[in-house]
């Protein structure tokens, strides 16, 4: 989908992290997604290792 929107899901940042820099290339695993408006959950793979 050209014009989905990816949401980094903030509830698996481990305390003390900070969100990427604006325009950082990042990869993550989908939890959660919705047909209704294109848009999707990512787990950042950088934030799963720490929970």
């Amino acid at each position: 989908m050209p014009h989905a929107v990816g949401l980094a899901d903030i509830g698996s940042m481990p305390p003390g992290a900070s969100l990427p820099a604006l325009r950082t290339q990042v990869s993550g695993e989908v939890v959660w997604h919705t047909d209704r408006n294109h848009q999707v959950r990512i787990r950042l793979s950088e934030w799963i290792d720490h929970n």
